[in-house]
């Protein structure tokens, strides 16, 4: 049987592991952008979880919303990855510095 502690354990696992992609590579645009989309599924993860052992669905409903938002994220920022790469033909971020305003 599992427990609210076994859901909990794993989305703090799946933080960590974004966390620390976020911070271990800083090079390539694509791994931070799954990154951030590992943590996002982490926090729906922990939603799911006390919605589910509390016996309320506004959890649930409201992880609708986040899965919606971040899908447009994926698809802004793979677009703007794209042009990126069309006009630098690179997209590490070393080479993006001069973007700074």
């Amino acid at each position: 049987m599992l427990t609210l502690t076994h859901y909990l354990t794993l989305g703090a696992i799946l933080m960590c592991l974004s966390v620390a992609g976020i911070f271990l590579n800083r090079k390539n645009i694509i791994i931070l952008l799954m990154s951030i989309e590992l943590m996002l599924l982490a926090a729906n993860m922990n939603l799911v979880a006390f919605s589910r052992f509390i016996g309320n669905p506004d959890g649930q409903i409201f992880v609708f919303f986040i899965l919606t938002v971040a899908a447009a994220e994926a698809a802004i920022g793979l677009a703007i990855l794209v042009a990126l790469y069309r006009n630098r033909q690179s997209i590490n971020v070393a080479d993006l510095d001069d973007l700074k305003g």
